[in-house]
């Protein structure tokens, strides 16, 4: 659902959805009503001509922008422009919660201010990872993180961490 829960909020989010071929189905569960009933704005992100689909997503109230191709790649939304798009419409905070390869876009193209990590306590072995942005060749050219705070939530760890240098503008 992507939601708030479990605790009380005058407003629900804004949802934007990154889906550059129209995938989503019509009966996902994010266009449901929200668990407090509230009303939110769903914003989907694409680069795709499917009129029918386009069409179907507008009747569920969903705002639909047409991104152009992105230098990354054919028919990818680019993310820039979205981000660009996003401060347009007066939202200035983007929560990520996506998969490995949305994740590594936004990391590979320099789009992360910081990381909010949960860890649960269960090894899980082999799996997507949060994202997916290398091969590195040197470990130099990884993302640089200065952690600024870990605690425990229950069994869960919360790790907060900023990339390095990214929190210039705030001093200046």
């Amino acid at each position: 659902m992507l939601d708030v829960r479990f605790v009380e909020t005058p407003r629900q989010p804004h949802l934007v959805v990154v889906d550059s071929q129209l995938k989503l189905p019509l009966h996902a569960r994010l266009f449901q009503p929200t668990s407090n009933g509230l009303k939110r704005q769903i914003l989907v992100y694409h680069a795709c001509a499917d009129s029918d689909k386009q069409l179907a997503l507008q009747e569920k109230s969903v705002v639909l922008v047409n991104s152009p191709e992105s230098a990354a790649g054919r028919n990818k939304v680019d993310l820039q422009l979205l981000l660009q798009d996003l401060a347009h419409r007066e939202v200035n905070e983007v929560l990520l919660e996506a998969g490995h390869g949305l994740n590594g876009s936004f990391v590979k193209e320099g789009l992360v201010d910081e990381f909010l990590v949960y860890l649960a306590p269960k090894w899980l072995g082999k799996g997507s990872g949060m994202s997916n942005f290398g091969p590195i060749d040197k470990l130099e050219d990884g993302v640089q993180l200065q952690f600024r705070s870990t605690e425990t939530l229950g069994d869960d760890l919360r790790i907060l961490a900023r990339v390095a240098g990214r929190d210039a503008f705030l001093n200046g």
